[in-house]
Formats: C-alpha cells, sequence, structure tokens
C-alpha cells in the first residue's frame, strides 16, 4: 500500500464556496444528490456537479500520470469504479487505443449519458456488491472519489472486490488533516458517508486488507 499524487492537481482547479452550499437548503440538496440522476450531474451546482461535460484534453494530463505510473499498454485491461459518464476510461482509450476498458456506476442516468465511444464497456452497478469479474482479471483497477459514499461496511464489500479482480489498484478519495478542511468537507459534500482522517483511512485499509495505491484529497 503506497500514497501517491495524481487527482489533486485537478482537484485545486476547481473553486467552491462552502459556506454558501452548507447554507442553501444542503439537506434538500442531499437528498436531491443521493438520487445520482440528472440533478445531480446535469442540474443546478447546489445538487451536484452543475453540469458534468465532457471536455477535449481537461483530463489527458490525467490519463498520461496513469499510463506512465501503472506502464498501461495496449494490451492491459483496466476497470474503473464509479466510472460517471466514462469520460477518464475515454481519455485513456484515445491515448491507447487497443486498451480494454471497463467501468460501472450506481447512476443508470451516467451511464445512459456516457461517452458514445465507450458506452458499450459500461454498465449500471453499486460498488457495494460483488463484482461481475473473475479474480485478477485486470491489469489496473481505479476508483475516483467514490468509495467515501458507502457505508463502512459496504466500504469493506468494495475494498474487498477491488483487490479480488485487480492486479494492481489505485483509489482516490476524501479525507481531512485539520479541522478547517473537516469543516469544508463537511460544508461541500453532498453524498460522502465516510469522513476520515489520513491515519484512520490508512487503518480502514489496512484492515480491510487493501494492497494498491491510494491518494486522499483535501477541501482547504
Amino acid at each position: 500500500m503506497k500514497e501517491i499524487k495524481i487527482f489533486t492537481f485537478f482537484h485545486k482547479k476547481t473553486k467552491r464556496n462552502y459556506v454558501q452550499r452548507m447554507s442553501n437548503n444542503k439537506v434538500y440538496s442531499m437528498n436531491i444528490a443521493r438520487k445520482y440522476a440528472k440533478d445531480y450531474w446535469d442540474g443546478k451546482r447546489q445538487f451536484g456537479f452543475g453540469g458534468y461535460k465532457y471536455i477535449p484534453g481537461l483530463l489527458t494530463p490525467m490519463a498520461k500520470k496513469i499510463i506512465k505510473k501503472f506502464k498501461l499498454t495496449n494490451k492491459s485491461k483496466i476497470l474503473d469504479v464509479g466510472c460517471g459518464k466514462g469520460y477518464l476510461l475515454y481519455e485513456l482509450k484515445k491515448i491507447l487505443p487497443e486498451i480494454e476498458v471497463s467501468g460501472f456506476d450506481v447512476s443508470s442516468y451516467a451511464i445512459k449519458n456516457s461517452k458514445r465511444e465507450i458506452k458499450k464497456s459500461l454498465f449500471v452497478h453499486n460498488a457495494k456488491n460483488k463484482f461481475p469479474f473473475r479474480n485478477k482479471e485486470f491489469d489496473l483497477v481505479i476508483s475516483f472519489n467514490t468509495l467515501h459514499n458507502l457505508f463502512i461496511h459496504d466500504l469493506k464489500n468494495a475494498i474487498e472486490e477491488i483487490n479480488r479482480v485487480s492486479k494492481k489498484s489505485f483509489i482516490v478519495v476524501e479525507s481531512y488533516s485539520n479541522n478547517k478542511q473537516l469543516f469544508n468537507l463537511q460544508c461541500w459534500a453532498l453524498t460522502a458517508n465516510a469522513f476520515f482522517r489520513k491515519d484512520e483511512w490508512v487503518w480502514l485499509f489496512k484492515k480491510f486488507g487493501f494492497n494498491g495505491f491510494y491518494e486522499l484529497i483535501y477541501f482547504d
């Protein structure tokens, strides 16, 4: 198990008004967001992304870092747990046209509105349930900003499944290291159920047998 930094630079590009979100009828917004339907992806910002559109080149640097770090080739096979609309998988596919990609998300809306070029490789599935894949089927399994949405017992199941189907794995989750970051995270998060410090995440990873790479993102 090792901590790396790949997603943080992308995370820090977004400007956030934490207090405004907390004061803008947040409980109602949480109820809407947790349906993971159109409002969450392409509705008002208070409900989620505020319009999750494909922007050419936006994820290319991240895709290149992943390819380099994990030595992916056109013969590799990758799974994205919580793939959303599949934009990252699409970027990987653009760079490595023969790479075999798969992805799933709990949101049927996201899968329905995913990139046409890879839609056949995506499906609706909840990460807390057993993955429909063989042991060590994938050279790399990734999961960005999904696992912290699970309750702790479901998180255990998801991590164990990631371990089971992967040769290498890389997960990104939200965390905090001080009270300011905790406050900002609690203000901003609409769907998260797991609020843990770094030492708590590391403890859980060890407890659940996670043996891959991880990255923690913070809300400064």
